[in-house]
């Protein structure tokens, strides 16, 4: 499994920091390699909801079902899946100071025979980190800001 985590800093408070990270169909809005997520179930977030997603890899869209597997007041993970992949996205808020810290986790399994290339990959998952994490951390400002 390749991971790929980080956390920032944010001035939005913990409880408006998850609140609008646990809304997974905002991920398109601060992921710039994911811009298509689209809420498939109604209602507010739970476990069992279900998104579909367009992601940026290596110069490709990828689509992914991804379906929310635990939901806590300050936890999210969510499990997607295509032919080739099996991920798994978490987001964990907490109070830092006035403020919140975000910490954000995607883990990656290939499938099929390109596992065996699995560890050649893991520089092109990492890629995706940083602008991931500093999309939150504007995103989050921004709104704190606001």
């Amino acid at each position: 499994m390749i991971t790929v985590a980080g956390s920032v800093e944010t001035k939005l408070s913990a409880e408006k920091a998850f609140a609008f990270m646990r809304e997974f169909e905002n991920t398109s809005t601060w992921d710039p390699n994911t811009p298509v997520m689209d809420k498939l179930t109604p209602g507010p977030v739970a476990v069992g909801h279900r998104y579909h997603a367009e992601s940026e890899f290596r110069g490709k869209r990828q689509t992914l079902e991804y379906e929310v597997i635990e939901l806590t007041e300050n936890h999210i993970k969510l499990r997607g899946e295509n032919k080739t992949v099996t991920a798994f996205d978490s987001v964990d808020v907490s109070p830092s100071g006035t403020g919140s810290l975000v910490k954000y986790t995607a883990e990656f399994s290939i499938k099929g025979p390109a596992r065996i290339i699995q560890p050649l990959l893991k520089p092109a998952f990492m890629q995706l980190r940083d602008p991931a994490l500093n999309g939150i951390r504007d995103t989050l400002n921004a709104q704190a800001a606001g």
